[in-house]
Formats: structure tokens, C-alpha cells, sequence
């Protein structure tokens, strides 16, 4: 008789905190539900452990396997808001206590969905093929807030891989849900294997071929993947931000020093120099100045010259990106698309900006833009070889929004340069690779002197593939959901 067969309604014993009173199973509980939490503290944060990713998920899909459903619900959201706490402190910039709270909590009953809709095929087929439960579900959750939030998909455990250059290849095959479909397989395949023993071991072996299969084809596109040798490239930023409430002579010393710093990047060979994103809300008059204060600086230093201003006029406020020709012409504008919630206020936009520079087609899109898929998807279509990103961070997600923006290059098979406030300047290439990062600093600011890219040659599927696929496992999940309710999982 096949193991698969002989199993309870749990993968194991039920009687896993068995023995002694009941006040001390509860006590066992609750340190193992605590302990399942902890390794994804170091992964649902704005700066994730890459390695721990892999199987941070699985304490909590073994704990649910092998406890009733009633203990396996409050022990997976106990585990999921302990691992989500570790978003409190950046949360706490953006929103009020009681919204950072909601927000967690709502994670963490979409944890509680997955595992316990996991748990309940798992128990109900007793198949191999329920490995694919918890991936596909995990998929289909990121493909809806990617399309349906404000923020998106921002934090998607995928984002963890971005510094693993030859797994995030698969981004540029399958983009980010293909990336996190096989971020959550290898947890559940070993979830199943341990809960449940050799019945699943085909399973884990499946999956273990292709997360090699991965890892072999990631390294085997980036290796000899040329290094940059195009003309250099300068990039700006001065944490320091000029409100109403700065004093003008303070406001003035500010541009002066991002003045110096062009002139200074221009003259060790920079061929286009990029500032950070809304140095100043001005109003058009003071915007006007500074624009041709700009315009007459690209034409004295013959380079190309981004800079992020907010104007705020009859109409109401943008978030702008203005970029600079040698030739002293008047700049071609781009209007931020996604705003950031302390700007929900601003007016946003929806047009492309493609130019050639230096060489190169080169798009602008401003910070949160590159948070979302759709939109890096755009410019890859038309034509863009390396997007220009000011960008404005706030020091406690600066490694997230660095690498979300990475991946955003490597589904589309571009360069980014990013200059970001309270952030790093990060320069990257089309397979992912970070060529050169600084952070940002208070006056007198940083800078950062790197040769861009080399214009690929290559070609990415995530533009459709990714969609698809995201799409595909989002009905796939519904089908799960609803066989999965058919029955109770027999005792």
C-alpha cells in the first residue's frame, strides 16, 4: 500500500506537542510558531537575505502539514505578522500606526490563504502534483497586487533574488513570476518531503533539477557578458531637500553644489550626468530659472544632464524628470507615472519619454515607475537600451528600490543608471549586474563616475512570457481554490 495512502489528516502524528498538560503543548505551540517566524523576519524586509529565501517559508509549511487546521491557522499568522514586523520601522515613514498594523495584518492573512489552502490539497490528494499548490498560489497573489495596488508587488519575495545574478536570469525569461515560482517550489517540494516522507521524494527531486537547471542557465548567459565600455557616465545625489520652509540663501547653495558637481563630472569625461528625483517643488517662475540655468550648463559642459524637479502650478503639482541636451535646447520632459504615497496628492502621468543619448535610446522614468513590471515593459518595446531613474529613497528601503529597479533591467534587456536620494547611485547592466553603487549623502553630496554599458545584444522573453504566466497561475489558483473546498480532507 502506497505511504501516500496510510496518512492521517496531518502528515504526521497529530499528537506533534503531545504529552504533558495542555497549557505547555499551547506553550510548545507558540515557540515553534515564533521560531517558524524568524527566518522570514530576515526576508519579508526591505533588505531580505537573499540565501535565507530559499527556504525561510518552509518551518511554516512543515508546522501546518503537521498540526490540525485550527493550530495550523493561528500558528502560520503568529508566524507570518512576526515575520512581517521586520517592515514596521519603514512602514512607520510612510503611514500612521494604525494603517502600518492593517497593512501587516493583511499580509499576513494572505500567508494564512496560501499555507492553509496548501495544506488542505496537500491533505485532500495526497499527489505529488500538490507540490505546485503553494508556488502557483504565491504567484497568482503577486500577480494580482502587482495589477490591482498602488504599490504594487513591492517586496515581492522574488526581489530577494536580485543579487543572485545567474537565478535571476529566470526574469529575463519569465519575469517576475517565473522568479518566484521557483522561489516558492524548492520550500514546498521540501516541505512535502519532510512532512510526508519518500512518497514525495520524486517531487523534491523534480524540483531540486530545475532550480539547477536554473542556476546553469543564468550563469551560462551572463558568463562572457561584455563589460561596460561605453562613455562615462556621472551620477549626483545631495540627501538635502529644498521645501518652502528652506531659506533661499540654503536653497541656493544646494543647486550651486549640484552645479559643481556637473561641472566637475563633465569635466573627468562624463558625456551625461543624472541628479535625483523632485530636488525642489518650485513654482513656474522658479522653475523657469532653473531650467535655463540647466540648459545653459549642458551647452557650457557639452553634456547631457537629468534632473528631477517638482512644479507645482494652477493645475496642481508633477513630479518631473527633465533632460538636458548639449546642444542648450529646450529639455525633454517626462511626468512620474507611479507616485509614492507621501505624493498620492501630485498629478501623475502617462506618457514616454525615449531619446537618444550618448549613443544609446534611452527612456526616463522617475523611482517608483520602475516598481512595476508593466511599465519597464513599455519602454523595453520601445526601443530603450538604458533608462535614466532619478530617484528619491527613504534610507531604510534603499537596497529594495535599487533592485527592484535592477530587475526591471533585466526582464527587458536594458542598463539603468539610478541616482537616489537617501538611497545609493547604482549603475547596472542588462543581465542585472551592479557595475558600480555609492550611497548618497547631505551636502556636499556623492557622485559616482561609471563607463555605461555596452548596448546589448540580447533578447527577453518577460515582456510576454511573464504576463502570461502570471496570469495563467492566477486562474490556476482559483481552480485550486475551489477543488480544494470540494471536500474536507479525509481522516
Amino acid at each position: 500500500m502506497s505511504m501516500l495512502n496510510t496518512l492521517p489528516n496531518t502528515l504526521s502524528a497529530p499528537a506533534l506537542f503531545a504529552g504533558g498538560t495542555a497549557l505547555r503543548q499551547r506553550l510548545l505551540q507558540i515557540a515553534a510558531a515564533l521560531a517558524a517566524g524568524l527566518p522570514l523576519y530576515w526576508v519579508l524586509g526591505p533588505q531580505p537575505l537573499g540565501p535565507l529565501a530559499w527556504c525561510a517559508p518552509l518551518p511554516v509549511l512543515w508546522l501546518a502539514l503537521r498540526s490540525s487546521r485550527r493550530d495550523a491557522a493561528w500558528m502560520t499568522f503568529l508566524a507570518a505578522m512576526l515575520g512581517l514586523s521586520s517592515n514596521l520601522a519603514y512602514f512607520r515613514l510612510l503611514m500612521p500606526l494604525s494603517a502600518v498594523l492593517a497593512a501587516i495584518a493583511v499580509k499576513a492573512l494572505l500567508w494564512l490563504l496560501v499555507v492553509l489552502a496548501t495544506r488542505r490539497l496537500v491533505l485532500r490528494y495526497r499527489a505529488s502534483w500538490t507540490v505546485l499548490a503553494y508556488p502557483v498560489l504565491w504567484v497568482a497573489v503577486d500577480a494580482l497586487m502587482a495589477a490591482l495596488l498602488p504599490d504594487g508587488n513591492w517586496g515581492s519575495l522574488a526581489y530577494s533574488q536580485a543579487d543572485n545574478i545567474a537565478v535571476l536570469q529566470v526574469a529575463a525569461l519569465a519575469g517576475m513570476p517565473g522568479l518566484l515560482f521557483l522561489l516558492c517550489l524548492v520550500p514546498s517540494a521540501l516541505a512535502l518531503l519532510l512532512a510526508g516522507g519518500r512518497a514525495y521524494a520524486p517531487a523534491a527531486g523534480a524540483a531540486v533539477l530545475l532550480l539547477a537547471a536554473a542556476w546553469a542557465g543564468g550563469a551560462w548567459r551572463v558568463h562572457g557578458a561584455p563589460a561596460p565600455t561605453g562613455p562615462l557616465a556621472g551620477l549626483v545625489a545631495i540627501d538635502d531637500f529644498i521645501g518652502p520652509a528652506t531659506p533661499p540663501a540654503r536653497a541656493q547653495a544646494i543647486w550651486d553644489q549640484y552645479a559643481r558637481h556637473v561641472e566637475a563630472l563633465a569635466g573627468q569625461g562624463a558625456t551625461l550626468v543624472l541628479l535625483p528625483e523632485k530636488i525642489a517643488v518650485l513654482d513656474p517662475v522658479q522653475a523657469d530659472a532653473v531650467r535655463q540655468r540647466f540648459q545653459a550648463l549642458a551647452r557650457s559642459t557639452g553634456a547631457w544632464i537629468t534632473v528631477g524637479i517638482g512644479v507645482q502650478d494652477a493645475a496642481g503639482r508633477r513630479n518631473l524628470a527633465w533632460l538636458f541636451a548639449p546642444d542648450g535646447a529646450a529639455p525633454v520632459s517626462y511626468q512620474k507615472q507611479h507616485l509614492a504615497p507621501p505624493e498620492r496628492e501630485f498629478l501623475a502621468g502617462s506618457a514616454y519619454a525615449v531619446q537618444p543619448v550618448a549613443g544609446q535610446a534611452m527612456g526616463l522614468a522617475i523611482c517608483k515607475d520602475m516598481h512595476f513590471a508593466s511599465l519597464g515593459q513599455a519602454y523595453g518595446a520601445a526601443g530603450a537600451r538604458a533608462m535614466l531613474v532619478p530617484a528619491w529613497d527613504f534610507q531604510l528601503d534603499a537596497w529594495m528600490g535599487a533592485r527592484m529597479t535592477v530587475v526591471r533591467g533585466v526582464e527587458n534587456g536594458y542598463a539603468v543608471l539610478r541616482a537616489a536620494r537617501e538611497g545609493v547611485l547604482t549603475v547596472s547592466d542588462a543581465y542585472g549586474r551592479v557595475l558600480a553603487e555609492r550611497a548618497s549623502s547631505a551636502m556636499p553630496g556623492s557622485t559616482l563616475l561609471a563607463p555605461l554599458p555596452a548596448p546589448p545584444s540580447i533578447a527577453t522573453w518577460a515582456g510576454w512570457l511573464g504576463p502570461l504566466f502570471g496570469w495563467l497561475c492566477v486562474a490556476l489558483g482559483v481552480i485550486l481554490l475551489c477543488i480544494g473546498h470540494r471536500a474536507a480532507p479525509a481522516a
